[in-house]
């Protein structure tokens, strides 16, 4: 196991992991903290924006983001259990528990946070915790959102993103990180290629973040359960023309 900021490992090091561990298929486990514009104060030189895309790019690596303290326990006891290379995404800050101790992490496999048959929200990290919230802001206005953590990127769920499409109809993904890269475009891969649907996108629209407290940034940047509502009605509204 190797951990340290996201913007040393793999931001600084991402040569010596391509060489060193992703072509030899090491079986060396890298997790990488401090990830996204979560990190808050200590400004742009911290913030991993782009860490995803450079790990979804390695061949052979798994690619994990948990959602909570919860799936974080449990994705590194997979990590740990299952040979070949891992890179796990953790953040800073103390963020709510949404699963409780029955809750099983499936490399592989999604996790239908909240069902719903109206539009569906992708999310990954913290913003399923936002995306939870963006479906209670639409509950009273008559839209059923379902909520899919895809903690596990990479192997992606692709039936589970399919499925989503079809019984929903409009997908809205949302990721603390650069919408290039990361989840965004491997759920506008997948759909494009099998099941073509209305798509908006949370997350950062290629820039960097300023300093600021953490719940601060995530609203200004637009990465908050309000925007993400929004892209909902979106999508659905084109479902509908």
């Amino acid at each position: 196991f190797i951990s340290t900021f996201a913007v040393f490992a793999p931001g600084r090091c991402f040569d010596q992991i391509r060489l060193g561990i992703a072509q030899p298929r090491q079986n060396v486990k890298l997790v990488g903290s401090h990830a996204g514009i979560i990190t808050g104060e200590d400004g742009a030189s911290a913030h991993a924006i782009d860490d995803l895309s450079l790990m979804l790019s390695l061949p052979g690596f798994r690619v994990i983001v948990p959602a909570d303290v919860v799936e974080a326990e449990q994705a590194i006891e997979v990590a740990a259990r299952t040979s070949g290379p891992f890179y796990v995404r953790c953040v800073r800050p103390k963020i709510p528990v949404i699963h409780d101790e029955s809750y099983k992490f499936q490399l592989g496999k999604a996790h239908l946070t909240r069902p719903g048959k109206d539009v569906t929200v992708m999310a990954v990290g913290v913003m399923v915790w936002k995306a939870l919230e963006a479906a209670e802001l639409l509950a009273p206005q008559g839209i059923d959102c379902r909520v899919l953590n895809l903690a596990s990127l990479k192997p992606l769920d692709v039936e589970a993103v399919l499925a989503a499409a079809r019984e929903t109809g409009a997908i809205v993904t949302a990721e603390d990180h650069l919408v290039h890269g990361g989840l965004a475009s491997l759920v506008a891969q997948t759909l494009a290629l099998h099941q073509p649907t209305p798509m908006a996108f949370i997350g950062m629209q290629d820039q960097y973040a300023v300093s600021g407290r953490w719940d601060q940034l995530l609203e200004h940047y637009g990465l908050s359960a309000e925007k993400i509502a929004e892209a909902a009605r979106s999508v659905i509204a084109r479902k509908r023309d």
